[in-house]
């Protein structure tokens, strides 16, 4: 999964102080997170989805397609 967050972030050509940026957080906080040094939380997991406009599957490695699935309705 690791590799996967830093490959998507370099993707969008953002650098891991502007994603952190977008989760709120410390670049510190969030390079810990690519490098596995720090497990991702799962608020952290949807964020990233969220942004990516991906799965959260997708981003643990557990699917191919990087298409999110339909959201539910609130």
């Amino acid at each position: 999964m690791y590799p996967m967050l830093r490959a998507m972030r370099e993707d969008h050509d953002w650098n891991q102080t502007e994603l952190a940026q977008k989760l709120g957080m410390s670049q510190t906080g969030y390079s810990k997170y690519e490098i596995g040094e720090n497990d991702v939380p799962t608020a952290i997991l949807i964020q990233l989805a969220e942004i990516y406009r991906t799965s959260v599957d997708y981003l643990l490695g557990l699917a191919d397609d990087p298409w999110p699935y339909p959201r539910k309705r609130q």
